[in-house]
């Protein structure tokens, strides 16, 4: 199977995206403001004991399964419907244009956040060194001091890097998105967010190209996140332009589609559980 590992990491984590969409949604439609928070809760508690147990695990594609669905449950649960309670709670209302609503009020309070953002981006940029090419990239051309020579832990807790990882990124994108379609700033048809789309659809691409490469499921999963993630943003200013239609935000009214799409996801999730298992972490040659 490890000729197609990439591709199936990639479709792993991709499908990850539309459900993680619908789940939020069907929370909101189902369960009301009575019990959705309740409920968010809840999943972000799943998602903490998840991060627990997948730290406890010695297998790296366990961890790092473990510290997938970690990730998107304490996003989603903990974060997302974070917003959404002091969104509501303090009645901010959605931005509307041309009779639509084009960003719920949970998403225009969420650039409040960039500072804490950039508190830890400076961390990983100052003071850690990372496996992220970005980052090492950014060391480098600064010439920051960050110890290169560390000795390797045998064993990494790939279900911590995982989620960390999802988060964060998830955290810088939205921000991104946010940010290009305010109109004080940019807006949805300013030629930075053409450039944000169209330079993440290249980005994406090659990290695809490399992510096809990789021979081994749990890093294979790890660096899907960022190339799956900076895809996404093609996707959702594609939805934001009304070029796609973003089923994913309608799953009552497309619900056939939806449950193929977890059907699907459910089957390359098994797939991927399948690969043969190892304890030695995959380390990919990097230069200094």
């Amino acid at each position: 199977m490890t000729r197609f590992t990439g591709l199936i990491g990639f479709l792993v984590v991709l499908l990850t995206m539309p459900l993680g969409h619908a789940l939020m949604i069907i929370m909101e439609k189902t369960l009301g403001h009575e019990h959705v928070y309740l409920a968010a809760f809840l999943l972000g508690f799943a998602g903490l004991l998840l991060l627990i147990l997948g730290s406890r695990l010695k297998k790296e594609n366990k961890s790092t399964f473990a510290g997938l669905f970690a990730g998107l449950f304490i996003w989603t649960g903990w974060i997302e419907f974070g917003f959404v309670y002091i969104a509501n709670r303090y009645n901010v209302q959605p931005l509307i244009e041309n009779g639509q609503v084009v960003t719920k009020p949970e998403y225009l309070i969420m650039p409040a956040s960039a500072g804490f953002l950039v508190i830890i981006i400076l961390h990983y940029l100052f003071s850690t060194k990372t496996g992220c090419v970005f980052f090492c990239w950014m060391q480098k051309r600064l010439r920051i001091p960050v110890p290169r020579n560390q000795p390797i832990k045998a064993q990494k807790n790939f279900a911590v890097i995982t989620a960390i990882e999802l988060i964060a990124i998830l955290w810088t994108f939205y921000l991104v998105l946010l940010f290009s379609y305010d109109n004080t700033f940019f807006g949805d048809r300013h030629p930075v967010t053409y450039l944000i789309a169209f330079g993440s659809l290249l980005w994406s691409l090659f990290l695809i190209r490399n992510l096809f490469r990789i021979k081994h499921m749990g890093y294979a999963i790890r660096y899907a996140i960022p190339a799956v993630i900076i895809f996404w943003n093609f996707v959702e200013i594609l939805g934001r332009w009304n070029i796609l239609n973003e089923i994913w935000v309608k799953p009552y009214e497309y619900w056939l589609e939806m449950i193929l799409t977890l059907v699907i996801f459910v089957v390359l999730f098994g797939v991927s559980l399948l690969e043969k298992r190892t304890n030695i972490p995959y380390t990919p040659k990097t230069t200094s």
